[in-house]
């Protein structure tokens, strides 16, 4: 009984050694298999079936079968843009398909609720694909573009002209005969008698006269636009505003500005404008009614210790409105420089949402395009904006003599809310002493 159970047992050890030497075999088999053939490779019909490779990890199986050569395609995805931005449109290509391109440069721009953002290139290299769509709502971090870092640009063909190959002309046919007809007199019909065209139907002399669809075009809002629309009915909607108007003789900061432009420039390497003057008045009547740079915040009143400017610049897209920070603390030089940094980005496009953010008081200059008088809305969430317009001769009496002089109306528009037509007065009134004698800015008076 013993030695049948012992015999037993050694049969089954013998078997479970043959079974691991075959499998050892087959392992080294399936290693030297993975050695010859590369993962991903397409040129054998093995490769065709799903294998399993056990030296490559599941990352590199995935990458690989998105990425021709370990990195060779990389991806233009949406960048940051910015803390209060979650989303923009995809407006438009800046490069097409087959181009080459460079390490950050644009190949998209991205329109969002405040500025316009590009989409760089993160190598050089050719584009091969696109993800997205102009038109599509795309957040920071979507991809758009697939860039191929060892392609060739496209090259556009001339396909051969069918005339330039030679064609071999067809023999000519025998005659065919054919038969002959007998020829007929022709028939002469009698006129048929046209009926009568309908008269257009006589509408009523009240009834307008609409233009056909065909003459109109709709075209999707632009999200600037959108934007801009939101906020201008959010402040009407929201302030209780009010405009108080003023004028102003121009004709004394004309003069300082005609005699000091050269050396002005000469030192600052910058022009002296008359937006400088007017940000430095600004600046002087929100110092003296800090009520007009406070603004209402539920039940309380936030009262701000420092003056932020903002400038509204008009470009093709729509109005922007930059600021200029700490404007307190600057000189004519300094505002004066800032107002065209601001400016030249804001024509090209290039305003960051930082430098559109905060403000405590706006200025606008509608006299830059002729405009004689307005009332401007308050830019939320501020509580009074001024208004700048073209200077125009005009008849005043100055020390019981009518001369012409250069004026300019100024309007003040404010929240009622929180500013009373006293504080609103003194203030544009301030700025008007300040602007007809520049010194008071000098003694502070």
């Amino acid at each position: 009984m013993a030695s049948r159970i012992a015999s037993r047992l050694l049969r089954r050890s013998n078997a479970t050694l043959g079974l691991l030497r075959s499998y050892s075999h087959a392992r080294n088999y399936s290693s030297q298999l993975s050695a010859l053939i590369p993962i991903g490779s397409q040129s054998s019909k093995l490769t065709r079936r799903p294998y399993y490779l056990p030296n490559a990890s599941p990352y590199q199986l995935w990458s690989r079968s998105f990425a021709s050569d370990n990195g060779d395609k990389v991806e233009a995805v949406v960048p940051f843009m910015g803390e209060s931005v979650t989303d923009g449109t995809l407006a438009n290509f800046l490069k097409k398909l087959g181009d080459r391109v460079e390490a950050d440069e644009p190949i998209a721009q991205i329109e969002t609720d405040k500025v316009t953002i590009d989409v760089a290139s993160p190598e050089a290299g050719v584009i091969v694909k696109f993800i997205a769509s102009e038109g599509d709502t795309v957040t920071p971090g979507t991809k758009v573009a697939v860039i191929s870092k060892s392609a060739a640009p496209a090259e556009t063909h001339v396909a051969p002209s069918e005339d330039a190959t030679p064609k071999e002309t067809p023999p000519p046919k025998a005659e065919e005969k054919k038969p002959k007809v007998e020829e007929k007199s022709p028939k002469v019909e009698p006129p048929k008698m046209q009926a009568p065209k309908p008269l257009p139907p006589k509408t009523s002399p009240t009834e307008p006269q609409l233009p056909p669809k065909e003459r109109e075009r709709r075209v999707p809002m632009p999200r600037l636009r959108k934007r801009i629309a939101n906020r201008l009915k959010d402040s009407q909607n929201t302030f209780a505003m009010l405009t108080t108007f003023n004028e102003v003789d121009m004709t004394n900061l004309m003069k300082l500005r005609s005699d000091y432009k050269d050396e002005f420039v000469t030192k600052h390497g910058v022009k002296l404008g008359l937006m400088s003057c007017f940000v430095k008045a600004a600046v002087s009547a929100l110092q003296n009614q800090p009520i007009v740079n406070a603004v209402i915040d539920g039940d309380d009143i936030i009262y701000r210790d420092y003056v932020d400017v903002s400038v509204a610049v008009g470009t093709s897209k729509g109005l922007v409105v930059p600021v200029i920070r700490d404007a307190d603390t600057m000189n004519f030089a300094d505002i004066e420089k800032g107002i065209n940094t601001l400016a030249k980005k804001a024509t090209e496009g290039a305003l960051s949402i930082d430098e559109m953010a905060g403000g405590t008081f706006t200025i606008s200059n509608g006299g830059v395009y002729g405009s004689l008088i307005s009332t401007p809305i308050i830019n939320p969430p501020q509580s009074a904006i001024l208004g700048m317009h073209s200077i125009v001769q005009r008849a005043v009496v100055v020390d019981g003599n009518i001369l012409a002089r250069p004026m300019m109306y100024l309007a003040l528009t404010y929240d009622h809310r929180l500013i009373d037509g006293r504080e609103a007065v003194y203030f544009l009134r301030r700025i008007k002493d300040v602007v007809e004698d520049p010194r008071r800015l000098l003694l502070d008076i």
